[in-house]
């Protein structure tokens, strides 16, 4: 007797349970600031100071105290002169300072009047004088003390994924180096008699029924992106030893397995019976197109276990699958909290195409922004098709049994978002 195959799982709740398998990482390394982007903080930055240490002034001008102005026209004199990186003394009455961006404002003064609203008026016994053309507001033109960053403040939260951006604010608190999660231990390997590496064969001697593999590459390129150190363990071949041979291998120093093909059922894919066999399997079928097939697991070593991840074969199946569910899981494991899922990441965009094939499970379909601000279909949506993706700038993340008609507005996300 047959046995029923186990429903498809929806993307969102086969998400959770992939999250829900990790642990971050615990290894925490000291790296300079320089060469933080893209880490993961392993511990809450605080800061020792105020940022800006001093009130200070954010332009080019004049900094005076308002009562000495009541009415356009005043004339101050100019008692000193403050140049950014000095300190000025305390602004003696009925006068002004002159003073440039980034400068400490003096004891006394509370506003500062840029350089275009005051008139430079000619000496009188050695003294600089100015004709201001304003009324002052206090506080105008000038930056508190603390106003971007206070004494004592979390600046960054342990498990944020360091930016360009972040890394100019932890050194804007004088940190020269940062506690961050270490790099997650990755084994790359692919599984196919057919697969062929490019260099090794030229394509006019390609055998019949034979491929080049190209998951190999852009997976790799991948994991990298996303911090991993990798190990590339090659192609292995369409067997059951040679399978079990590479995961137990695999599984020795490294965080997570992660394969491309050889998840399904049929008789030569071999991943399912190898992870059984040295760990433990849930070979989950996701309710997506493309990228159904998909496998979790853990292989077993001497000191515990290695996750395990089985993609589909097809390129743009392995890709997908990938970007929805290998990337969060790596975040996480890094010890990212906030996981950035696909809902999170799609905006409304008007489709400029028809989509009249509406599957029972959910569609990720490759298209591309136009000059309009909508969106166009690239024509062939194959799994194997990877020319979609290069020419595509996103994919439309479509419900089940959901047509598409010119004119709809559809749930968009971008690749860059995807690839962040």
């Amino acid at each position: 007797m047959t046995l029923a195959r186990a429903p498809l799982k929806p993307l969102d709740i086969a998400l959770a349970e992939l999250l829900a398998q990790v642990s971050s990482l615990s290894g925490v390394e000291d790296i300079s600031t320089f060469e933080a982007d893209g880490r993961v903080l392993a511990k809450d930055m605080l800061s020792s100071l105020h940022v800006p240490p001093q009130d200070n002034s954010s332009m080019d001008g004049y900094a005076m105290r308002c009562d000495y102005v009541p009415a356009t026209g005043t004339v101050l004199q100019v008692s000193q002169r403050i140049p950014a990186g000095s300190v000025g003394t305390a602004l003696q009455a009925g006068t002004a300072a002159r003073i440039f961006t980034g400068a400490s404002i003096p004891p006394g003064a509370d506003a500062v009047v840029m350089q275009e609203e005051c008139e430079v008026l000619p000496d009188v016994n050695g003294m600089s004088r100015i004709r201001v053309n304003v009324v002052p507001s206090a506080g105008q033109w000038i930056r508190k003390a603390g106003e971007d960053v206070a004494l004592g403040a979390v600046v960054l939260q342990k498990g944020e994924q360091l930016t360009p951006v972040s890394l100019g604010l932890v050194a804007s608190i004088g940190l020269a180096s940062l506690p961050v999660v270490r790099r997650p231990k990755v084994a790359l390997f692919s599984t196919g008699d057919e697969l062929v590496m490019p260099g090794d064969i030229a394509p006019q001697d390609m055998p019949a029924g034979s491929i080049y593999n190209s998951n190999r590459f852009f997976l790799r390129a991948l994991l990298q992106r996303l911090g991993c150190v990798v190990t590339d363990l090659g192609i292995v071949p369409d067997n059951l030893d040679a399978t079990k041979a590479a995961l137990s291998s695999a599984a020795k120093g490294h965080d997570l397995i992660l394969t491309s093909g050889g998840v399904s059922v049929g008789e030569e894919d071999h991943i399912k019976p190898a992870v059984q066999a040295l760990g433990e399997l849930n070979l989950w079928q996701i309710a997506i197109k493309p990228g159904k097939p998909f496998a979790y697991g853990k292989v077993n070593n001497t000191t515990g276990a290695a996750h395990f991840i089985g993609l589909p074969g097809n390129p743009v199946s392995s890709f997908v699958t990938f970007l929805l569910l290998v990337r969060p899981f790596l975040l996480r494991l890094q010890g990212v909290q906030d996981v950035d899922q696909i809902t999170t990441k799609s905006i409304a965009v008007q489709a400029n195409f028809t989509w009249a094939r509406a599957d029972t499970r959910r569609e990720f379909l490759r298209v591309k922004r136009n000059p309009n601000g909508g969106l166009d279909l690239f024509p062939n949506q194959s799994s194997g098709v990877l020319t979609s993706v290069v020419w595509g700038d996103g994919l439309v993340n479509n419900p089940p049994g959901q047509t598409i008609a010119v004119g709809d507005m559809v749930q968009f996300v971008s690749f860059a978002e995807l690839l962040s």
